[in-house]
């Protein structure tokens, strides 16, 4: 009883310090710290330097750390407790351009009065300012009424996850026993589409892959070559319509190996949410899903791996019309990969399937744009259950094991260099307009968001 009473006192404090917290936020969103433009490496270091002196008011023991890039805040509280928690988000953000497009300037945060209710416009809202901040205010709230602050934390800070995070695999591998906990903690996620809360379970791995096949020296007319002569775009789409059968299975060899059909809890959980996949499909003009014949369109969203050409080009395409047959074409693949599948296999894999289509007299050229394998969480961890009950019972319906189709590569290097596992759970919405003009984050989602922290922190310690 004195244990749930105490966290009614931590919940009745996020709730009557709510009007400070969103003051300190919108102090930290008016940091314009976009991590890709080198003009604003002040702005980065200044916004790393503001979260320093909050955690430190806070009893964190807080540094900030030089990188050969952005830096990096790491905050630590050894205060004991059932296991050690490492908790992870990032303070830089997506440039704003074009800004013509933004109704307030992206850095003069307001709160606007929506349908929905009340929002904070600003860049960095939702994406991910105003998420990291839900556990700051948590951990706030958690002081006030123990005096200390929970458990063993490491928080983990970064400055460059919009510019593709290159300095943080050195900084985790540099620093991993400092660093390693039991569980990695991870806000960049958000709730289901209809609003209820979501703990992400698996995240979709990627291979990036760029092929150009080269023909004659020059183009060519396509009345005295046309039929002779090899048509690099002609051998390029025969390779590329090959990836799939008409059951909508990739055709790769061993492409998949280490694919996992979905665990029954999770099956359930998904068929819970009754996704309708004709009107998601609605919304961007279309009616008719496709894929893999015998899957859900859950599963083929998140749990099957799938094989996408992301663009093509080659020959003439502008005005008019020009008879030739182009010396050279290019297209850029992608693959998205689940369970235990190898990015590197898959590569070859691609790379061997191409060269078979490719005559003797002409050469492929294949470019790599990133590989990085699927996470897969192990719920059996009873640190999901806890979470799931505790959002539960925060937003009054029942929390979902959730997956993703797209990839957060922090998720597995927590895995491959900590060796552990990621509990991901974000409040945003996807009317949030991350990466766009006018992003924002609910203040529902900010408030709740806190308070879901307060109730994860007290089931977890």
């Amino acid at each position: 009883m004195a244990d749930h009473a105490r966290l009614g006192d931590m919940l009745t404090q996020v709730d009557q310090g709510l009007e400070d917290a969103l003051a300190r936020l919108m102090d930290f969103l008016r940091i314009p710290s976009i991590s890709t433009d080198p003009a604003h490496a002040g702005d980065v270091r200044a916004a790393a330097e503001w979260l320093r002196a909050e955690l430190a008011a806070l009893g964190f023991e807080a540094e900030v750390h030089d990188t050969p890039g952005h830096p990096m805040v790491v905050a630590r509280s050894a205060a004991g407790g059932a296991r050690p928690l490492l908790f992870y988000g990032h303070y830089d953000v997506q440039p704003v351009d074009p800004l013509d497009l933004w109704n307030r300037p992206p850095f003069e945060p307001a709160i606007e009065e929506t349908p929905r209710g009340p929002v904070i416009r600003a860049r960095g809202a939702s994406d991910d300012k105003g998420q990291l901040m839900t556990f700051v205010e948590a951990f706030r709230a958690w002081k006030a009424v123990h005096g200390s602050l929970p458990t063993d934390l490491v928080l983990l800070f970064e400055g460059e996850e919009e510019s593709g995070s290159p300095s943080l695999r050195p900084f985790l591998q540099q620093h991993a026993e400092s660093l390693r906990a039991s569980l990695a903690i991870i806000c960049d996620t958000g709730r289901y589409a209809d609003g209820r809360p979501a703990i992400t379970t698996q995240l979709r791995g990627l291979v990036g892959q760029e092929v150009v096949i080269d023909a004659a020296d020059r183009d060519l007319h396509s009345g005295s070559f046309g039929g002779l002569a090899a048509n690099p775009i002609m051998i390029l789409a025969q390779a590329l319509a090959g990836l799939k059968d008409d059951t909508g299975r990739v055709t790769l060899p061993g492409f998949y190996d280490g694919v996992e059909d979905l665990p029954p809890e999770l099956a359930r959980d998904w068929e819970a949410l009754n996704f309708d996949a004709s009107e998601f499909l609605s919304r961007v003009g279309l009616s008719t899903p496709i894929g893999e014949k015998g899957r859900t369109a859950l599963e083929m969203a998140w749990n099957r791996p799938t094989a996408e050409i992301n663009g093509i080009a080659g020959g003439y395409a502008g005005d008019g019309f020009k008879t030739v047959l182009p010396a050279q074409a290019r297209a850029k693949v992608s693959f998205r990969l689940t369970g235990k599948q190898d990015p590197q296999a898959v590569r070859q894999a691609f790379q061997d399937h191409v060269r078979r289509f490719v005559p003797a007299d002409c050469n492929v050229t294949f470019y790599d744009h990133g590989a990085s394998s699927a996470s897969v969480m192990d719920i059996s961890d009873p640190a999901f259950a806890m979470a799931k009950d505790a959002l539960t019972e925060e937003w009054g319906q029942d929390a979902a094991f959730i997956g993703a189709g797209g990839s957060i590569p922090i998720a597995g290097d927590f895995r491959d260099i900590l060796g552990m596992d990621s509990l991901l759970v974000g409040f945003a919405r996807d009317d949030d307009r991350i990466h766009s003009p006018n992003e924002k984050y609910d203040v529902e989602s900010f408030a709740r968001g806190a308070r879901s922290w307060t109730r994860i922190l007290a089931a977890l310690r």
